[in-house]
Formats: structure tokens, C-alpha cells, sequence
């Protein structure tokens, strides 16, 4: 019994959509020659069975032997046997080696995913992803399902070929030219198809992009009166995808005409010369029926051919976007090695930020983007020049060479989504569930589980819950994963002064000798925190505690008091 999908999908080649494909041949090596046998052996039995009618007609009913013939009946046995055997096993491989390419290059795309993390989103819009994951994982596939049928017709029709040189070299040669001269009339329509599959592509990606769009904003459209705006526009486009599919289909009705008249001008070319052939006794009536019964046959592994160059086409351009995605390197990857010596402290040097290790420091903005943008800087989502001296450091080392500085500083912001599947596994991912009780008390969310259990199903994005509960779930989250240093941006922003009060508190108890920054103008937050600091232009001009920088630092009780007042 063979499992899919594998624990470890390998390294893949992405230099190129071919030789991603390769790769992904090279994988299942086995399956896929398994596969390609069967295939041949399924060919090749059908392609036979004219050759042991013809043979039957000839030594069995015109010689009237009739051993002869039931010993050829039972060659066509065999053959038919065969056949069915092959055909199964062959099925079988095939949709293995479908199965096996589409889960390998899901995984491969989730993977890195998860390694760009936030790079992703800015490279790559959420319909051209959605377009990778659904579409062209199964083109890749496709390609894998049909280099079985594939080759099993060219074995095919190699032996057809074979057989009626032996028997009349004229119309042997008419199928060793004639097989070649019709690929060679197919190709052209290759291209077209090819530059008409690519447009539909994008076209569908940037359509599903703006659905995306829609229903994450639906709240926001209802309440303004967008949504017949929204509607027209997502109108307009999904036209523009339905005349490109068009343009496509266009091109593979071309390409299925060519497959099916192509071949039959080469079927009604054989059949009359055999039929003259044997009025003139150059041939048997047996290898008549024989030559009549290839001609028909033909058809079938021809069109394989123009199948296969369909689908081989296809799964090269899913392929050319599956390598976009894996040839993206993040904005700043984790190849720190050097590991800080505790307790440490965390400095933007372009703010004159200090953050003291076990501190609760808030930093409150007169304008809240300034907080925004050196929270990116203190956990590495934004940084100046590397040497400027400017650079965000942790203990003293620039945050480019600590190791493992996304598991030591956590930076949640109101952006970070909630997945969807069970909550639980969504409060706590790989950690357990150690300190999850402790988690939600400290952000009020023990309420909402106990509404809805762990074992419930999220939606994506949360969507069943409240802007509020959305907020405090986000918070237990990061505060069950203990870093080192976990930087919150504006955690109290949607819920009522009475919850942002007990959160305030349980914070700081629970973050009780850890670092601990906390963005925020909110007079709940920065009344508990051990050191707050101002900013104004983007620079740290007051530090203290809160009460001391009210009566010290007008600006600084402006921006709190206009907190107050907006409350």
C-alpha cells in the first residue's frame, strides 16, 4: 500500500518549468515506469489483434482448418486478457502517478509558502496562488497521467508500422510517413493554444484575486453601499476571463479537429489502397480485414499523441508559475547563527529605542504608523542598509545574524489571520497545549471557547467571529507561544474599555519577567507598563512611566487624552 501524500516531497528543480517537470518525473521514477510498461503492453496487445484476425481469416476460414483457427481464437484470447490486465494496472499507475505529481507540487508550494511568509503577499496575488493550488497542480499532474497512454501509442504504433512493412512495404510506408507528417501538421496549432492558456491564466488569477478582495471586505461594501460597484467591476472581468476561455477553447477545438480528420484522411488512405491491393492479389483478405482493422486503430493512439501534446503543453505553463513561486527568496531570511547572551536587549537605533530585557515597555505614536513601522524593525519585517549602523539589534547583534529570530521575537499585528480548522490547533500549532488556559485568560478569550469548544471548526479568516474576538484570540495565540520578546500592535483596539482594562492587567502579570512591547495610546495599556516611551517623527523624545509623562511631556498627554476623548 503506497501513501500519499509522502512525508518529505524533496528538494525541487526550479530552474526551469521543464526541468521542474523532470524533477517531478524523476520522483516517481518507479510509479511512473511502472505505468509507461503496463501502457505499452496494453497498446501493443490491441495492436496485435488485427494482425490475429487476419491470420485467423486466412489459415482458419479460407484454408477451412479449423484448429488453426481455434488455436488463433485462442491467441486473441491471450491478447484480449492481456489487454484487460494491463488495462487496470495501467489505470491504476496512472492515477498514482496523478495523485503523486499534484500532493508533490501542493506541498512543495506550501512549503514555501510558509518560508516566505510575508514576502508571498507582496510578490503574488491571493487569486494567482489560488490559481497554482486548484489549476495548475492538476495540469502537472495531467502530464504524469498521460506519459503512460503516451508512449504505449508511439510502442503502438511502431509495431502497426512494423507489421505492414512485413506484410506490404507501400502501405507500411504510407503510416512511417504518414504518422510523422500529421504531428508535423499538429504542431503549429501548439503555439497559439499555448499563448491563449497563459492569458486565460492570468486573467483567472487576477479574477479571483478581486473575489478575494469582495468577501474579506463584504462587511465593510454592505455598509457603504460598494457592493453593486464591486459587483460591476467583478462583472466586467469575469467576462474578460470568459472571452479568453473562449479564445482557448477555440484553439483546442482546432487542435481536437486536426486529431480526429488527420488521422481518418490516413485511415480512408490505407483502406483503399488495401482494398486495391487485394482486388489485385497483392495482398490476403485476410490481411485486407487486417490492414482495415490498423487503419481504425490508428485513430486511437494518434489522437493519445495530440492529447499528449495538449496536456505536456498545459502542465508547462502550470509549471512556469508553479517555479515563479518557488524561485522567490524572502525579503529578509533567517540565516543568523549567532545567539544572544540573556538577558538581552532589543535597540532600534534609528528611533533611539531601548527596549531593557523582563520589561513591559509600551510605545505610544503621535502618529500610530511611526509605532507600526519600528515594530517591523524590531522584529526584522523592515530594516535600513545592512552596516549603516542603523540596524535593529537583539543583545548587542544585529538582528540579520541572530539565529532563530522568528521564534524569538513574535511581532502580532491586527493583519495576522486566523485559519481556518479546529481552534484548537489554531491557538497553538506545533507548541502543544501547554499554557494555553493561562494564554486566554490573560486575553479574556476563555468566554469564546467556552462558547464554542477547541474541537470546533474555524472558518478562514475567522469570519464567525466578532471583530473583538477575532483580536483576542490573535492574542492568546501569541502570548501561548512565549517568545523571547513578543511585540503587540495595538492588541486592544476592538474591544470595550472594560475588556481592555482586565487585558491590560492580565498582560503584564502573564508577561511577568518576560520582554514585552506593546504599541499602543490606549491610557488602560500604558498605565501598566513598566517603561513607556514617546515618539514623535518617528524618534523616542520621552521616556518614563505614565504618570510622570503626563504631567512632563505635553505632547505626549495630548495624543493619550485624545485617546481618551475618541473612547
Amino acid at each position: 500500500m503506497r501513501h500519499l501524500p509522502v512525508p518529505d516531497p524533496g528538494l525541487p528543480d526550479h530552474r526551469s518549468p521543464r526541468r521542474y517537470l523532470v524533477w517531478i518525473a524523476r520522483t516517481q521514477l518507479r510509479a511512473l515506469l511502472g505505468g509507461i510498461a503496463f501502457g505499452i503492453v496494453w497498446m501493443v496487445s490491441q495492436a496485435l489483434m488485427p494482425a490475429v484476425i487476419g491470420r485467423a481469416i486466412d489459415q482458419g476460414i479460407t484454408a477451412k482448418d479449423v484448429p488453426a483457427l481455434c488455436a488463433w481464437a485462442g491467441v486473441l484470447l491471450v491478447l484480449g486478457v492481456a489487454q484487460a490486465i494491463s488495462g487496470v494496472m495501467r489505470h491504476r499507475f496512472a492515477v498514482f502517478n496523478w495523485l503523486a505529481a499534484a500532493y508533490r507540487t501542493v506541498q512543495v508550494i506550501s512549503r514555501q509558502a510558509t518560508r516566505l511568509g510575508g514576502t508571498l503577499p507582496k510578490r503574488l496575488t491571493t487569486g494567482e496562488v489560488v490559481s497554482v493550488g486548484i489549476a495548475d497542480v492538476a495540469y502537472v499532474g495531467d502530464a504524469m497521467d498521460i506519459a503512460a497512454r503516451g508512449v504505449g501509442a508511439i510502442a503502438a504504433i511502431v509495431v502497426v508500422a512494423g507489421i505492414m512493412l512485413a506484410a506490404s512495404p507501400p502501405l507500411g510506408l504510407i503510416v512511417v510517413i504518414g504518422v510523422p507528417l500529421i504531428i508535423v501538421a499538429v504542431a503549429p496549432l501548439l503555439r497559439p493554444l499555448h499563448h491563449r492558456q497563459v492569458r486565460h491564466r492570468e486573467l483567472t488569477g487576477e479574477l479571483n484575486t478581486r473575489a478575494a478582495d469582495i468577501v474579506a471586505g463584504l462587511r465593510v461594501l454592505r455598509g457603504i453601499g460598494g457592493e453593486q460597484v464591486f459587483a460591476a467591476r467583478y462583472r466586467k472581468e469575469s467576462q474578460s476571463v470568459r472571452r479568453a476561455g473562449v479564445e482557448v477553447a477555440k484553439a483546442e477545438s482546432m487542435l481536437n479537429g486536426a486529431e480526429v480528420l488527420l488521422p481518418g484522411l490516413l485511415v480512408v488512405l490505407v483502406t483503399w489502397l488495401g482494398a486495391r491491393f487485394a482486388v489485385q492479389g497483392r495482398i490476403s483478405v485476410g490481411q485486407l480485414v487486417a490492414f482495415y482493422g490498423y487503419a481504425v486503430f490508428l485513430i486511437e493512439p494518434m489522437r493519445t499523441l495530440g492529447e499528449a501534446a495538449d496536456k505536456i503543453t498545459k502542465a508547462h505553463v502550470a509549471a512556469a508559475r508553479v517555479v515563479r513561486i518557488l524561485a522567490m527568496e524572502p525579503e529578509f531570511p533567517d540565516e543568523g547563527t549567532q545567539v544572544p547572551l540573556a538577558p538581552a536587549e532589543l535597540a532600534d537605533p534609528r528611533s533611539g529605542l531601548v527596549v531593557r530585557p523582563g520589561r513591559f515597555t509600551a510605545i505610544a505614536a503621535a502618529d500610530p504608523v511611526d509605532a507600526q513601522t519600528i515594530a517591523d524593525r524590531l522584529g526584522r519585517y523592515a530594516e535600513v542598509g545592512a552596516g549603516s549602523g542603523q540596524e535593529a539589534g537583539y543583545g548587542g547583534i544585529p538582528l540579520a545574524e541572530v539565529a532563530d529570530v522568528r521564534r524569538r521575537i513574535l511581532v502580532a499585528v491586527n493583519e495576522d489571520r486566523l485559519f481556518s480548522g479546529l481552534l484548537r490547533d489554531e491557538l497553538t500549532g506545533e507548541r502543544g497545549e501547554g499554557g494555553l488556559d493561562d494564554a486566554l485568560y490573560a486575553a479574556c478569550a476563555q468566554d469564546i471557547v467556552d462558547e464554542v469548544g477547541l474541537d470546533s471548526q474555524v472558518a478562514e479568516a475567522g469570519r464567525e467571529f466578532s471583530g473583538g474576538e477575532r483580536q483576542r484570540l490573535r492574542l492568546a495565540r501569541a502570548l501561548a507561544a512565549d517568545p523571547e520578546v513578543l511585540v503587540l500592535v495595538e492588541p486592544t483596539s476592538a474591544v470595550d474599555a472594560h475588556t481592555e482594562a482586565r487585558i491590560a492587567d492580565r498582560l503584564a502579570k502573564a508577561r511577568s519577567g518576560r520582554t514585552t512591547v506593546v504599541c499602543t495610546t490606549s491610557p488602560l495599556v500604558l498605565d501598566r507598563a513598566d517603561h513607556v516611551v514617546y515618539v514623535e517623527d518617528g524618534v523616542v523624545v520621552a521616556e518614563g512611566v505614565h504618570a510622570d509623562l503626563l504631567r512632563t511631556a505635553p505632547a505626549y498627554a495630548a495624543t493619550v487624552t485624545r485617546e481618551e476623548r475618541a473612547e
